[in-house]
């Protein structure tokens, strides 16, 4: 089977270059340079995704998402079959390219858009690390994560989120996961570690981190959302959640499953 492999480093951390691969915005602008647009189920890919390519006068093409992660990401579009192994590197991320095919697929076409790629990467990637930061709440209270009802803007009302917000001038990310909560909720966090890749979005740069509730701290209550909800691992993949969210849902599950064993 024919293949081609190829190592680049980039100069930025191992969760944000993540987060540019997964972007389906990355791969409709290589696309465009192939006259082709793309389609997908959401900005944000997650595991088993299907990417839609579709050019005039010619056969749509479909890809799907094979791996996301802050380990790795790979597609398969037959007979071609692209992944990327992502590592920490001195000063950055070392991204190992495998792409392999079956015969009757020309080395030059695969080895043109495997450059095209890598440069809109780097590109992003670049634009990521100075995109202004906003930080949404993986809240876990004993076997549950709270889920919180939109109401605002019309488009996403009704659909389920991690309840955070934009990071204030001055603040660090995890000071901004304990005063979103006490606006949104009405409570006090103890905030944790990071949860998925750096996930771009319209507003900058989205970063999960978990918390749980402070000692004695009350409840959280709606007080901008229309409703709150506790759901269990399993309830997590069927929650309608806003597409930024969507792509952590595995890493939610996840954490739940690992607060399950340790009780």
């Amino acid at each position: 089977m024919p293949a081609l492999f190829s190592t680049t480093t980039l100069g930025a951390p191992v969760r944000t270059v993540a987060g540019v691969l997964r972007d389906l915005d990355t791969l409709a602008a290589v696309a465009r340079r192939f006259g082709y647009t793309v389609a997908g189920p959401a900005r944000l890919l997650a595991v088993d995704d299907e990417v839609r390519f579709s050019a005039a006068g010619a056969a749509a093409l479909r890809v799907r998402i094979l791996a996301a992660d802050t380990t790795a990401f790979a597609w398969t579009l037959p007979p071609v079959r692209h992944s990327v192994a992502l590592a920490p590197s001195d000063g950055g991320t070392r991204l190992t390219h495998e792409l392999h095919w079956t015969s009757g697929v020309d080395r030059e076409p695969v080895r043109r858009l495997l450059e095209a790629w890598s440069v809109e990467v780097a590109r992003r990637t670049a634009a990521l690390l100075a995109a202004p930061v906003v930080v949404a709440t993986a809240l876990v209270h004993g076997h549950t994560l709270l889920a919180a009802q939109r109401t605002r803007p019309p488009e996403l009302a009704g659909r389920w989120e991690l309840p955070g917000g934009r990071v204030e001038a001055g603040e660090t990310e995890r000071e901004a996961v304990v005063r979103e909560c006490r606006e949104e909720l009405g409570t006090v966090v103890v905030p944790g570690g990071r949860l998925g890749t750096d996930l771009p979005i319209a507003a900058g740069v989205l970063r999960v981190r978990t918390a749980r509730l402070a000692v004695d701290a009350p409840l959280p209550r709606p007080l901008e959302h229309a409703a709150l909800r506790w759901v269990e691992a399993t309830d997590v993949p069927r929650v309608e959640w806003v597409d930024a969210d969507r792509a952590v849902v595995p890493e939610l599950v996840h954490l739940l499953g690992v607060r399950a064993r340790r009780s």
